[in-house]
């Protein structure tokens, strides 16, 4: 099945059980999947679908962290739940001992030994990554490697 189907679904379901939380995830992220097949001028692929949710999650993450930073528990509670649902629709992410894994043998195969070379490691490194690893735990990773 694919995303956009899910979404139809989860959508059905969210209105039959009245979860406004729900309705206006999935809306958004429907709205944010047409507006993206509209901007390419084609049908999305399951990348771009990864893309626009990978969007959709990391604007909520950094809203949360401003809630919180400004001590508006309030708000990050309702951010925790839409970013429990959109996780839901997102592939898992991979633990950093397997993101220091990836990057440690992208690290060999570009032959990179100084910070020089990051560029070149995150570049070679990301389309590996895409959607399943936050990309400034990424950054983190590839400085760490870089800089010993």
């Amino acid at each position: 099945m694919s995303l956009s189907d899910t979404l139809t679904e989860d959508l059905k379901t969210a209105m039959k059980a009245h979860d406004k939380v729900a309705l206006n995830v999935i809306r958004m992220i429907k709205a944010s999947l047409t507006n993206e097949r509209v901007k390419l001028g084609h049908d999305l692929t399951d990348d771009d679908e990864l893309t626009v949710l990978s969007r959709e999650l990391k604007q909520r993450k950094e809203s949360r962290e401003e809630f919180a930073a400004a001590n508006r528990q309030d708000l990050v509670d309702g951010l925790d739940a839409e970013i429990a649902l959109v996780e839901k629709y997102a592939p898992k992410q991979l633990s950093e001992d397997e993101v220091k894994q990836i990057v440690t043998d992208t690290v060999a195969e570009v032959g990179a030994s100084s910070m020089g070379d990051f560029g070149k490691v995150m570049g070679a490194v990301m389309p590996k990554l895409k959607g399943r690893a936050d990309g400034a735990i990424v950054n983190k990773t590839v400085k760490a490697l870089l800089s010993k």
